[in-house]
């Protein structure tokens, strides 16, 4: 019995293990912020970009056509979330955070419409792995940190 619960341990920590060398952002290298809905944000945007990023990886175009509209909801959800709170709070910096999000915001609609074109997963993993993992570690640094600390803790 012993030995079956042992075996079963090891598959799911094999499984887990190569799950995460296709994951594109560990939650641990997203800094967290001293605000618990910007937090929750980003945890949820970082699960769905990396189930995104499996179907990417497995050149799934099925999935990946599937899931494009939701990474797309999400990214907006999550931006006009922290664009209303700067808003509501009158965040001095707000017209500068907001720019970084339109930067995003055209980036992934470029790389949508050009999925819708072409449906190369490999121009969709360049775009995830070179632009916006990069840009999301750097972000929520530099700007939803500092965000944060203006807007506090409402959650």
């Amino acid at each position: 019995m012993r030995g079956e619960k042992l075996f079963s341990y090891n598959i799911k920590i094999s499984e887990l293990i190569k799950k995460r060398m296709r994951m594109l952002l560990d939650p641990k290298d997203v800094q967290q912020v001293s605000n618990d809905v910007m937090n929750m944000l980003h945890a949820e945007e970082l699960e769905i970009i990396n189930t995104f990023y499996d179907a990417v990886v497995a050149k799934d175009i099925d999935k990946i056509t599937e899931f494009f509209p939701v990474v797309a909801f999400d990214v907006e959800d999550h931006f006009s979330t922290e664009e209303e709170m700067m808003e509501q709070s009158k965040f001095y910096a707000a017209p500068i955070h907001k720019a970084e999000h339109d930067t995003l915001r055209g980036k992934l609609k470029d790389v949508a419409e050009d999925w819708e074109k072409n449906k190369n997963p490999a121009a969709v993993r360049t775009f995830l792995e070179d632009e916006f993992k990069h840009w999301m570690v750097l972000h929520v640094a530099r700007w939803d940190a500092e965000t944060a600390m203006h807007i506090g803790d409402n959650a």
